[in-house]
């Protein structure tokens, strides 16, 4: 980063608008020449999208929760790897949000900078995934030379183009620990190794860590990272459907594309002209409604997700809390649905155009389906039944 910034890009602005055309504009070549988007995150940190929730006095965007949410379905309208890629990196923002500002004044620094966060917690043989459980592989230990960081992490998304990575790990002492570690340091092994179906340019693959140098100013003060927050884990699942919210909205936007486009039609349709033919009229109109409903559902959970967050600390935060995560929860397991349909009645207006590989529109359903699949929806609907039913709390974990 140089040392003079350009203003924080804010929420709704023509400058976000142009930014996101700009990501937009290449994503089915990038898709079909397999081409991480390294550039288009250099124009993203230029323009300090990281730091769009921090108040604008603090040098950041001043966006609102619910802002913050619209931004990330237009960013996946546009390329659902990159938005999100920037998921852990809200995360932690959100996190650091709700701590004190001075004890938590370097990591303001690095946001205010335009530099983002990656994560480094998941390790595929814990039997549990959640980063509240002790027991990481990954360790901090003393040796003659000073800390080292040595261990194994998999689903890092966003680690390829982020600066710094959050890193979940046994402490020096013995205790579980969070410390930042920047990607360039000694040691740091960032792999493009992830095999998934979907979301293919995320880096959700290995980071590794090898006998790396780290120091007691990396690790993040105790609390910063959870602290008393309830339902910690909305923010970052209410992330992904919004991601899910966007590509659905880019279903609809290329089965209109599709239709006007289309110069044949089937001899025993309703129309000469495809524009014209009532049943593919019906389809776009059917796609762009679920459109609709997928987006408005997860605004309404992030206008609950921003109530609760100002509520911080006081007498109705609990409550508010819960239901954020009930709305989230809810939004999930019909978006869910109604998106992976979305995906494949997109094609029953495209024809034999609609599956050739030049258009990637297969990407859409690959790209949900992988979203879809954390925490999958069965899980979250038996929740909400026994919630409904008997009251029987949420779970309060990292990953529900």
């Amino acid at each position: 980063m140089t040392d003079t910034l350009a203003e924080p890009v804010t929420a709704g602005s023509a400058r976000l608008r142009e930014l996101i055309d700009t990501i937009d504009a290449d994503v089915v070549e990038r898709d079909q020449e397999k081409r991480p988007p390294f550039a288009e995150f250099e124009l993203l940190k230029a323009a300090r999208i990281g730091a769009l929730r921090l108040p604008v006095a603090e040098g950041g965007g001043g966006a609102t929760v619910t802002e913050l949410f619209a931004t990330v379905i237009d960013l996946a309208e546009a390329d659902p790897n990159v938005a999100h890629s920037l998921r852990n990196h809200y995360q932690f923002v959100e996190q650091l949000l709700r701590r004190p500002r001075e004890s938590n004044a370097k990591w303001f620094e690095h946001v205010r900078a335009g530099r983002l966060f990656g994560l480094a917690a998941t390790e595929l043989g814990r039997k549990q995934a959640g980063l509240r459980n002790p027991g990481f592989e990954t360790v901090v230990v003393t040796t003659s030379e000073g800390l080292r960081l040595t261990g194994t992490k998999f689903y890092s998304t966003g680690n390829l183009y982020a600066d710094l990575l959050v890193v979940a790990a046994q402490g020096p002492d013995g205790e579980p620990a969070r410390l930042v570690v920047p990607v360039d340091r000694p040691g740091v092994f960032i792999e493009r190794d992830w095999d998934g179906i979907g979301q293919r340019f995320t880096g959700s693959g290995t980071t590794r860590f090898e006998n790396t140098p780290v120091h007691e100013e990396d690790f993040v003060q105790n609390g910063a990272w959870y602290g008393d927050v309830p339902y910690l884990a909305t923010f970052p699942q209410l992330i992904l459907t919004a991601i899910i919210a966007g590509i659905v909205r880019r279903a609809a936007r290329d089965a209109r594309d599709l239709v006007r486009a289309k110069q044949r039609t089937f001899y025993h349709a309703a129309a000469d002209q495809p524009v014209d033919d009532p049943i593919l009229q019906q389809s776009v109109g059917y796609l762009a409604s679920q459109a609709f409903v997928a987006e408005a559902a997860v605004l309404t959970a992030a206008a609950a997700l921003q109530q609760a967050t100002e509520s911080q600390g006081g007498p109705d935060e609990a409550d508010l809390a819960l239901r954020a995560s009930l709305r989230a929860a809810k939004a999930k397991v019909v978006v869910d649905e109604q998106a992976l349909r979305a995906a494949t009645e997109l094609f029953d207006v495209g024809g034999g155009t609609a599956v050739r590989q030049i258009n990637h529109l297969d990407r859409h359903w690959r790209n949900i389906r992988t979203l879809a699949s954390h925490n999958p929806r069965t899980y979250k609907a038996k929740a909400i039944g026994a919630y409904e039913i008997s009251g029987t709390p949420l779970p309060n974990g990292g990953f529900f």
